[in-house]
């Protein structure tokens, strides 16, 4: 090609001029121009790092696969369907979707008694706007769905729910009241956001109830869905309340009051809170029982399920635990099933370990998670830490046990060993979820992107023949000429 092309692109000519530009120049130049060269690539991996840390993937990266793949004729995969190994290693299809659905967090806090303090005393907001429009949304379809012919209130509620100032749904609230005395969905965004204590909270759950059910027995009023669905998310809202209020006993008996009124709405994990609060109580046979219903192999696992089921074997052995001892006369079964049952929780959500064993800092839990998720072990955590605690020599048993489960699991996460392979979403999807005051918890750890490599080793080179040649200005021009004197020959070489 060379040969071929010598004649028209003129080779020689140009490369002889290019040496004797070469010899022209002062070794200052030659600083400037590593110099330079370092300081531009220097701030490309300042940047790649920051893009990385942030984003969770490399930008030159991300801007080549978007924009110039499509121009090079490369074609992505648009397809969300993939297919995902099961336990016993058949494929089977699953969708993006599914495996990245955001579930409304079972315990989430009180607005305005709870997250908002945090916010006066912090000036930092514990909620993303993308976790309170998801909030939006679910009050319009839980509370509003059914309805084909919106009241006067309803529509003004329906516009509250979608208001982004708090003071703004406020004053929709009262204007909702206005309209009609008996609007229990006003009393529960008051209840939910305008209130500063849970008393204060309570009182006005109680007085929402109270709206609710003259609604339903009205004669000229035919009770609908979305009427039941307020009713069910008031009373689990009270027994919240009664919880945090230390009443455990009179929450426990609502929640089992509930959950035997509507055994239909199994979807709303209100078995969660029962657990929780049964913890509470120390109350464990009751807490096995209810994990004997729902920790079943056909129905969806969450991080609470799991860890709690953990939580009860490891309590079994872990008073009298010791690693030394286990190392030298070796594991008996009871304190086996303790750590396959660790084993078992850490694979179905890796991160929450490091919150329990307090190797990360807790921040408030979002209103909504991502199951397996970071967000889901914040929430788990955030209201289970002081079980953990309490029983004694369990975190022990953790802290020398959990790591082991990466071993187990096979890598490259193409197959799971109890569970379906790790997702690969849940980081961005975490990312919208968790406030960006957070470090996000990452599994698997990701390397580092090439490009944040390529620009890190571009800029100590560059760095270094700056240096060199600022210190040894005489050795590199005599290397610098000795470079243009041999490309003229070769150069003529292949000519030839």
């Amino acid at each position: 090609m060379v040969y071929v092309l010598r004649s028209p692109l003129k080779l020689q000519e140009t490369v002889n001029a290019a040496s004797v530009f070469l010899n022209t120049l002062t070794p200052k130049f030659y600083v400037a121009l590593t110099g330079t060269s370092s300081l531009i690539s220097g701030l490309i991996l300042i940047f790649e790092w920051w893009y990385f840390r942030k984003y969770g993937t490399s930008f030159i990266e991300q801007v080549s696969v978007s924009h110039l793949r499509p121009l090079l004729g490369g074609v992505e995969n648009s397809s969300s369907v993939g297919l995902f190994s099961s336990v016993n290693g058949d494929t089977e299809p699953r969708t993006n979707v599914a495996e990245c659905k955001v579930w409304r967090n079972p315990l989430n806090l009180f607005r305005g008694a709870e997250y908002s303090r945090y916010t006066w005393v912090t000036g930092k907001e514990p909620l993303t706007y993308y976790d309170m429009n998801l909030s939006a949304q679910d009050h319009q379809t839980f509370f509003l769905g059914d309805t084909q012919q919106l009241r006067p209130e309803d529509s003004v509620m329906q516009k509250a729910w979608r208001e982004r100032n708090p003071q703004a749904r406020i004053r929709a609230a009262y204007q909702a009241i206005e309209l009609n005395r008996e609007c229990a969905a006003a009393y529960v965004l008051l209840a939910e956001e305008e209130a500063t204590t849970i008393t204060e909270a309570e009182r006005l759950f109680k007085q929402a109830l109270k709206s609710g059910r003259k609604l339903s027995h009205c004669h000229t009023y035919i009770a609908t869905g979305k009427d039941t669905n307020l009713v069910v998310y008031i009373k689990r809202r009270l027994a919240m309340c009664a919880r945090k209020l230390g009443r455990i006993k009179e929450a426990v008996k609502m929640m089992r009051d509930l959950m035997k009124e509507f055994p239909l709405l199994g979807m709303l994990n209100i078995h969660e809170n029962l657990l929780e609060a049964l913890l509470e109580l120390q109350a464990y046979a009751d807490v096995q029982a209810v994990l004997a219903k729902y920790d079943d192999i056909s129905l969806p696992k969450s991080a609470t399920i799991c860890y709690t089921s953990a939580l009860l074997k490891a309590r079994a052995v872990s008073d009298k635990f010791s690693p030394e001892a286990a190392s030298r006369r070796g594991l008996s079964t009871a304190e086996m099933n303790a750590v396959e049952a660790i084993h078992r929780a850490v694979e179905f959500n890796p991160h929450v370990p490091k919150y329990l064993l307090e190797m990360k800092s807790l921040i408030l839990p979002p209103e909504h998670i991502l199951k397996r998720g970071d967000s889901e072990a914040v929430a788990y955590a955030f209201f289970h830490l002081q079980h953990w605690k309490r029983a004694e020599g369990a975190l022990n048993l953790l802290h020398c046990t959990w790591e082991g489960t990466f071993r187990i699991i096979p890598y490259p996460l193409e197959k799971g060993h109890l569970f379906y392979p790790y997702p690969g979403c849940t980081e961005t999807a975490d990312r919208e979820l968790l406030p960006s005051f957070h470090e996000v918890s990452v599994y698997p750890k990701k390397e580092l992107p090439f490009f944040i490599l390529f620009t890190a080793g571009l800029c100590s080179f560059c760095a270094m023949l700056a240096m060199l040649t600022h210190q040894f200005p005489e050795l590199m021009g005599v290397f610098v000429k000795a470079v243009s004197i041999c490309m003229p020959h070769q150069t003529q070489k292949s000519s030839d």
